[in-house]
């Protein structure tokens, strides 16, 4: 069935459906990563935008169930160049297309989809329509008035979950929007972790006396007022002297408890082969990542990661307290920097052992 990709400055693709059949508008945002479409797809980092894969052939192992960083999709549309109907892998338990269609997620197929990203890349952001209806120059205020509006409070969990491990270290794992694998990799090292819902208050994170706190990645402009209360609860907990790892957005919240700014990039990073270099060491890293809001850190004193393209931070260090741009449990993408787990865990020993 025929459908049409329409811009806010007015460029129209033509193309065909694939998954659910319908009209979306979204924030479109591209992706350079070859494989882990499974894991983006379900990452709720992407909460509010339309997925562009820059790689044309997409879909080619299938769905693999125990892949998903989360319990549904929160992106609201999916283009790709080719979307293979034919996969092919041993774990493989159905097709793209299908999964998409059964969750109810707006495909967009057959257009030229490097034409679009040099379109993004150019001018930046932008906001597009899929629709099966011949475009209108007068529908184009309407796409571009759309805006993500407190994204945290739609894809973060409700509850507490625990994830055991050997019990020895305690975690709060607060989510704004977490992929699974960040519990995985935790629970991995010996850590029990519980997680809290993003609006949990610093009196209920204590009383699980944890040995550390872990912020995870998720949507939005970290700038947003509706994240004031957790910047703020943030920067409670930094005080009473508790490690704290931040992931992604939780690398933004805590720059922005510790007195920095964040602005918007022109068109993100997003992708497994982000390169940045530890400043300490000198070494260079390929990472996964997914966000398009930078700390403005200008070489501070407590910058530790610096992305080799364009500059920008990648990390900050606190002290006991430290986070990360990029994802480490780089689901899909590169294991480089999986270490910084364990580096969490070494200061929550350290930690442990001087508070007795």
């Amino acid at each position: 069935m025929k459908a049409y990709l329409v811009l806010e400055n007015g460029t129209v693709f033509e193309g065909e459906y694939f998954g659910a059949v319908g009209e979306v508008v979204g924030e479109i945002v591209f992706t350079t990563g070859m494989t882990g479409y499974l894991e983006t797809l379900t990452d709720p980092s992407y909460y509010g935008q339309i997925i562009l894969q820059t790689f044309p052939l997409i879909g080619n192992y299938g769905v693999i169930s125990a892949d998903l960083e989360s319990s549904g999709i929160h992106a609201k549309a999916y283009i790709v160049k080719h979307p293979c109907q034919t996969p092919s892998n041993f774990r493989n338990e159905g097709s793209l297309d299908a999964f998409l269609r059964e969750r109810g997620i707006i495909g967009l197929c057959g257009i030229d989809t490097r034409a679009l990203t040099k379109i993004i890349r150019k001018n930046g952001v932008m906001n597009g329509r899929i629709t099966a209806k011949l475009p209108l120059v007068s529908d184009l205020d309407s796409i571009k008035s759309y805006r993500v509006c407190e994204p945290v409070a739609k894809v973060a969990g409700g509850g507490e979950v625990k994830v055991q491990g050997d019990c020895k270290r305690r975690v709060a794992l607060i989510d704004f929007g977490a992929k699974r694998a960040i519990a995985s990799a935790l629970s991995a090292r010996g850590c029990e972790v519980r997680t809290f819902p993003y609006n949990a208050s610093v009196e209920t994170i204590l009383e699980y006396k944890p040995h550390g706190i872990m912020l995870s990645n998720g949507p939005g402009d970290p700038a947003d007022p509706a994240n004031a209360e957790s910047i703020e609860n943030i920067r409670v907990l930094q005080s009473a002297g508790i490690p704290i790892f931040g992931i992604c957005l939780g690398h933004q919240l805590l720059a922005l408890a510790n007195g920095y700014s964040t602005q918007k990039l022109k068109f993100g990073h997003r992708g497994a082969n982000q390169p940045v270099k530890e400043i300490s060491t000198g070494r260079v890293y390929i990472t996964s990542q997914n966000h398009g809001y930078e700390v403005i850190a200008n070489r501070t004193k407590e910058q530790s990661f610096v992305n080799v393209n364009d500059g920008t931070c990648e990390g900050l260090d606190y002290g006991k307290c430290f986070s990360v741009q990029f994802h480490p449990e780089a689901c899909g993408g590169p294991l480089d920097t999986e270490f910084l787990f364990d580096r969490f865990v070494d200061r929550i020993d350290e930690s442990m052992k001087i508070g007795g």
